[in-house]
């Protein structure tokens, strides 16, 4: 039996917990949002990486195709970001792989499997952090495997922090803040929103707007974390 890694939506985090699931893979299959060469490279020291372009990965995944299709073990599989982009005919591929909502999803229809590993990169929301295995057989069946990263709960209401500390949980705020300020949400909403301090806010956001392409670990970096 031959095991497959698939996930997708990393956007610049590789957690300790995803590597360690991912260890014994053959081959990894990443359905885009990436967001930096690093996270490939090391995957790519755990297996063979097969990757798609997500619309968060700009000019430095030029190199990388918007779709895929290859043959793993005996099983077609497309590849894709996003589920809108599929194309209608698929009668040939009895996997499709897909990302960007940040949401595990399997199902099958006319007869293909359809796959989203979720978001094993920061956490959306109270959303889950997931990623699968896909498990093949010799005889060319197929089944695949729901993997939870575990995350800490919290309490039902969230914790202020408005002393100018630097909260715990900064990593999986930061996505959400980075696209608040594309959005122009002021420094005083993003604060109040996130119950962080104005001077913390107002340092991610002039950071953020002083050096363009910047990703998460680049801002946590110059956050001294």
């Amino acid at each position: 039996m031959h095991k497959i890694g698939i996930i997708s939506d990393t956007h610049g985090m590789l957690r300790p917990e995803v590597i360690d699931a991912l260890k014994g893979c053959e081959l990894i299959l990443h359905s885009g949002d990436i967001n930096k060469q690093e996270i490939l490279d090391k995957l790519e020291q755990i297996a063979p990486v097969h990757a798609v372009r997500g619309n968060n990965d700009k000019k430095w995944a030029e190199h990388l195709p918007e779709t895929l299709t290859l043959n793993v073990f005996g099983i077609q599989i497309f590849m894709v970001h996003d589920k809108k982009s599929i194309p209608k005919n698929m009668t040939e591929n009895k996997l499709v792989v897909y990302g960007h909502s940040h949401r595990y999803e399997e199902r099958t229809y006319d007869g293909i499997f359809y796959l989203n590993p979720g978001s094993c990169g920061p956490r959306r929301f109270r959303q889950e952090i997931s990623l699968a295995i896909l498990y093949i057989e010799d005889n060319k069946t197929f089944k695949t495997e729901k993997v939870l990263i575990p995350y800490p709960e919290t309490t039902s209401s969230p914790k202020k922090n408005t002393d100018g500390k630097i909260p715990a949980d900064i990593a999986e705020m930061l996505p959400a803040i980075m696209r608040q300020i594309d959005a122009g949400k002021t420094v005083e909403w993003i604060a109040a929103k996130h119950h962080i301090s104005k001077d913390l806010s107002a340092q991610i956001n002039r950071m953020y707007l002083t050096h363009p392409g910047i990703d998460i670990d680049g801002m946590l970096t110059r956050l001294g974390l």
